[in-house]
């Protein structure tokens, strides 16, 4: 086997590994909350909204166990922090960059959604993200949400995908193609158009800052920052959404 081909089959393996490992968490948690089902342990009783911020954070954690840790375990192909992106501690550069990569990301972001709904006029590009998370009443309903996607999912996903799949693809493909594998899987799990064309902007982005700060603190910081926009105007202003939507 020729080191090239090995090279482009281990770009498309990568992706596909991330893929299945969350798909194998999905598949994972649903056998659990079946088999507590089984022995009539309901969890109805719980709150949706702290039933949502544990199911996510467990699914997060499985996936990154099995993702990380399979290929360890099998293999022996280790992955440290550094191979994640958290060689050093967040700096101030890590901080003071990111409100920069923010309006790089809107504005990358905005040109997508006009080129996409030029060329595909039947696309809807209003749809709305269904986060887990509806008809919050109580502040602690609302910290859990804040928590889970604000939090939570920006660091969980920027390990999965800026850390470990950028980190390892761009050691054997070039940067650019790194960037569009990656971005293009993230786009691809957030499912509807709208949403996967903002995330693809979005991690092209995040891609950019993990290769020029060599860290993903910046990368989780832009992450953070974009979700706590989304979570504001879903949330906290939802009337906002509705003008932006006209």
């Amino acid at each position: 086997m020729s080191r090239n081909y090995y090279k482009w089959s281990m770009a498309l393996i990568l992706p596909a590994w991330v893929f299945v490992s969350f798909t194998i968490a999905q598949l994972l948690m649903k056998g659990a909350i079946w088999l507590l089902l089984a022995f009539d342990i309901s969890l109805t009783s719980l709150d949706s909204a702290v039933l949502n911020s544990i199911l996510a954070a467990l699914l997060y954690v499985i996936t990154i166990f099995i993702t990380i840790g399979t290929p360890w375990v099998i293999k022996k192909h280790r992955t440290n922090l550094i191979d994640l992106g958290f060689e050093r501690l967040m700096s101030w550069t890590d901080i003071l960059i990111t409100p920069a990569s923010l309006i790089v990301y809107l504005i990358l972001s905005s040109v997508l959604m006009l080129v996409v709904g030029k060329l595909l006029p039947w696309i809807d590009l209003n749809q709305v993200q269904d986060t887990g998370f509806s008809n919050l009443g109580q502040r602690y309903e609302y910290i859990l949400a804040f928590a889970t996607l604000v939090v939570i999912a920006p660091i969980a996903e920027e390990i999965l995908f800026r850390g470990y799949l950028y980190g390892k693809l761009k050691k054997i493909v070039p940067v650019w193609v790194a960037i569009i594998l990656t971005s293009l899987l993230f786009g691809y799990i957030h499912g509807a158009w709208n949403l996967a064309i903002d995330t693809f902007a979005l991690s092209v982005v995040l891609c950019i800052l993990r290769e020029m700060t060599g860290n993903v603190w910046s990368s989780i910081l832009l992450h953070m920052a974009k979700n706590s926009i989304a979570f504001y105007i879903l949330f906290i202003n939802p009337m906002l959404l509705a003008t932006i939507v006209r």
